[in-house]
């Protein structure tokens, strides 16, 4: 299940993850958010335990959103060790956010 992140458990669950996280930023309101919705509850249970994968919802968390300059949603940002590796706006198929995790895995 994807992790619900928060401007309390982001620094936690992110910035202080030594390992790989993909951040989905979105709103309730957001179409395209509701159509990657489920693609990142799918990559969430496959990489489950070699990756965090979760979603932070900007309406709820305007600070992290706006400390990465958040403009348009969804906007994925793919962290390794606490630092932005990649970033996709927009809506993304789940093959190619798979490249893109599995490359910051490598």
């Amino acid at each position: 299940m994807a992790v619900e992140f928060t401007n309390d458990n982001f620094k936690e669950k992110v910035l202080d993850n030594n390992g790989v996280a993909l951040v989905d930023f979105w709103a309730e309101w957001c179409g395209p958010c509701r159509l990657i919705g489920p693609v990142v509850e799918d990559l969430a249970n496959e990489y489950d335990g070699k990756a965090t994968i979760g979603k932070l919802n900007v309406d709820d968390n305007r600070e992290i959103a706006s400390e990465y300059g958040i403009m348009s949603i969804p906007t994925l940002l793919i962290f390794k060790n606490g630092q932005i590796v990649d970033k996709h706006v927009g809506v993304a198929s789940k093959a190619d956010l798979k490249k893109k995790i599995e490359a910051a895995l490598a």
